[in-house]
C-alpha cells in the first residue's frame, strides 16, 4: 500500500466518524436523537468554536503554556528515562536493588502525586511539568531498559571477540539495539506528556488548555470542551509528527514497514 492509499484511509476514518457524529447529534432516528447536543454537541459547532478560538487568538497564549509544559515534561522524562535505562540495564546489580522501589513509585496513580507537586511547586508550570515527567520516565525506562538486555548473545560475543571495548559496545551495539524501542516508547509518551500537562492545569491554574477545559464543563460549554480536546489532539499529531521525523533519521537503516511497500 502505498503512503498516499494510507493517508486517504486514515482520513476516510475522520470523516466517516465525524459524519456518524453530525447524524447522531442531527437527525432523529424515531424522534429521537441518538447523541442530543447538550451531551456531544455538533461537528459544526464545535469547528466553529475551534475557529473562534484562533480568530480572537484567546487561545494562543493557553497553547503555549501547555505546549511549553508539554515539551519540557517530555525532555526532561525522555532524557532521565534513556539515561537510567542504559545505567540499569548495564548494572545488573543496581536494577536488582531498586526494582521493588521502581514497581513501587510506577504504581501510584500519577491523579494523586499531583496535589502533592501543586503543594512543593506551587500552581505554575513546575507542578504540571513534574507531573507529565513521571507519565513520560517510566515508560522511556522499561522500554530502553529492555531493549539493551534484548541484545543478542551472539552479536555482542562477536563484537568483544573484535575488540570492542564498552565505549564501542555502546555506540555500535548497545545502542542501536535500544533505538527502536525507544522511539516506539517515545511516541506513546507524547501523547503521556501532554496529558500530565493538562490533568495538572484541569487540577489547579489560571492558564492552559486545561483550564480552559475545566472553565467550559463548569458552565455545561459541551462544544467549547470538545473544542479543546480537538486542539489537544490535533498538536500531538504535529509532536508525534516531528518524533517520527527524528527517527526515520536516526533508523535509516531500518527496512521500511512492508505495508508500504505493498
Amino acid at each position: 500500500m502505498s503512503r498516499w492509499k494510507l493517508l486517504v484511509l486514515q482520513v476516510l476514518v475522520g470523516v466517516v466518524a465525524i459524519a456518524a457524529w453530525w447524524i447522531g447529534s442531527s437527525v432523529k432516528i424515531a424522534g429521537v436523537l441518538l447523541l442530543p447536543p447538550f451531551f456531544f454537541s455538533t461537528p459544526g459547532d464545535v469547528f466553529a468554536r475551534v475557529i473562534r478560538m484562533f480568530a480572537t487568538g484567546m487561545v494562543w497564549r493557553h497553547l503555549g503554556i501547555t505546549l511549553l509544559e508539554t515539551a519540557l515534561a517530555f525532555a526532561i522524562g525522555a532524557v532521565g528515562g534513556i539515561v537510567f535505562g542504559f545505567w540499569f540495564a548495564r548494572k545488573p546489580t543496581v536494577a536488582a536493588v531498586f526494582d521493588p522501589y521502581l514497581k513501587m513509585v510506577n504504581a501510584l496513580p500519577r491523579v494523586v502525586l499531583a496535589p502533592i507537586f501543586m503543594l512543593w511547586l506551587g500552581l505554575g508550570i513546575w507542578s504540571k511539568v513534574a507531573l507529565g515527567v513521571t507519565l513520560v520516565f517510566f515508560i522511556v525506562f522499561f522500554n530502553v531498559y529492555q531493549g539493551v538486555k534484548e541484545v543478542s548473545a551472539v552479536v555482542l560475543a562477536n563484537a568483544r571477540l573484535m575488540g570492542m571495548n564498552e565505549r564501542q559496545l555502546f555506540r555500535h551495539v548497545y545502542w542501536p539495539s535500544a533505538l527502536s524501542w525507544m522511539f516506539s516508547s517515545l511516541h506513546t509518551s507524547v501523547g503521556f506528556a501532554l496529558v500530565g500537562a493538562v490533568v495538572g492545569e484541569y487540577l489547579g491554574s489560571s492558564a492552559g488548555l486545561g483550564y480552559l477545559i475545566h472553565q467550559a464543563e463548569g458552565v455545561f460549554d459541551i462544544a467549547g470542551v470538545f473544542a479543546g480536546m480537538f486542539v489537544l489532539a490535533a498538536f500531538v499529531l504535529v509532536i508525534d509528527w516531528a518524533v517520527t521525523l527524528v527517527e526515520n533519521r536516526l533508523l535509516v537503516w531500518r527496512p521500511q514497514s512492508a505495508l508500504l511497500n505493498e
